[in-house]
């Protein structure tokens, strides 16, 4: 029995294993290629590390039409297929009365309540309330989880919030830390700036902490929601394969590649700052590779598309949400974008909105 038992824990602890080289791989990559790229270059590395960050060591190129078309159409190539595939899809006509829903939870109406007041509470400027206003994010977020869950548990009659309490509670001391690695990357390109009230360290520190726990807690229930409507199995879990023969050898020179082009953007700032939405994911699907471990990207191996597909568009649309809650806030952040800095929608310059896909 004994015996037994070793054998069903083993395979536990070998994949914990691999997941700790993984994570702290992934951390070494993150943390200290844009260092050596700033040392490489002989820059002094101090403005890149101060706390709190400022916005004002980092020059950025001017808006460039011929980059804004090359970048623009770049967009359009990658997302065109997708496109074409919900325009020639046979769609039913709707259902008049769904029979998959279930009713609306009483703590949904106090999300949406809670969201509400919160929204009023971020875009006023009483006097009273001015001790309150520039902490409104977290509130505002917190009620769009609650929301987002809620409208899940409409949907299917399951939710994180409600059937996997442990893991949706986890999700935001993780969240805090997965935000802060995309903070530090930043710092070697400043795409965005905070302004408002001035923090010391410490009071930074925390007032960013807080709402940075809810992004993943949002984009995961946001994902939830999304694979609750039957268009994601209809049209993707059957899409077009991608396969490798030998996908080890291709996740070598991918990792190497972008180890090389993170260590870069402390360098070219202008030309590299996409990759600080794509590089993490490129390193942990070949981290996981190397490893022979399934990720993300596994399913696409027999046309399923529907964790990447749900996982992109659920983070697009909180990028919306947090666009458009950020343009009014009085603590909020601003862009400064190298070459494709025009057309804004809120804040952020309308080609930004790809970098939410990958992030994703």
């Amino acid at each position: 029995m004994r015996t037994d038992r070793a054998k069903d824990i083993l395979p536990v602890i070998g994949t914990m294993r691999r997941t700790v080289v993984i994570s702290t791989l992934l951390a070494m990559m993150l943390l200290g290629l844009p260092v050596l790229g700033v040392l490489l270059d002989n820059k002094e590395i101090t403005p890149f590390l101060g706390f709190p960050p400022r916005t004002s060591y980092v020059r950025h190129a001017p808006f460039s039409w011929p980059m804004f078309i090359a970048y623009a159409l770049f967009i359009l190539a990658c997302l065109s297929t997708f496109f074409i595939r919900l325009a020639k899809a046979d769609h039913p006509a709707p259902a008049a009365t769904p029979s998959n829903t279930f009713p609306f939870p009483w703590w949904g109406w106090g999300g949406i309540l809670f969201t509400l007041t919160a929204w009023i509470l971020a875009w006023t400027r009483l006097p009273w309330l001015s001790d309150f206003q520039a902490h409104t994010f977290t509130p505002l977020w917190l009620g769009y989880i609650i929301t987002i869950n809620a409208l899940t548990y409409r949907r299917s009659g399951r939710c994180m919030l409600r059937d996997r309490p442990r893991s949706f509670l986890l999700l935001f001391p993780v969240s805090a830390g997965f935000w802060w690695f995309f903070e530090y990357l930043n710092r070697f390109v400043q795409n965005w700036y905070y302004v408002g009230p001035i923090f010391g360290p410490w009071e930074y520190f925390w007032y960013a902490t807080l709402p940075f726990s809810t992004v993943l807690p949002a984009v995961m229930g946001t994902r939830d929601w999304l694979l609750s409507f039957s268009w994601t199995q209809r049209y993707f879990q059957a899409f077009f394969p991608i396969r490798f023969p030998r996908p080890q050898a291709v996740a070598w020179p991918v990792l190497l590649a972008t180890g090389a082009a993170l260590a870069g953007i402390g360098i070219w700032p202008d030309y590299l700052f996409p990759l600080i939405w794509i590089s993490p994911l490129l390193i942990i699907i070949s981290l996981q590779t190397i490893f022979g471990e399934s990720h993300l990207f596994s399913p696409l191996s027999h046309g399923d598309w529907r964790d990447v597909l749900s996982s992109a568009s659920s983070a697009l649309i909180c990028g919306l949400f947090w666009e458009m809650w950020n343009a009014y806030s009085l603590a909020k952040w601003e862009y400064n974008v190298p070459f494709v800095h025009a057309f804004e929608v809120f804040e952020m310059p309308v080609l930004g909105y790809a970098g939410y896909l990958p992030f994703g």
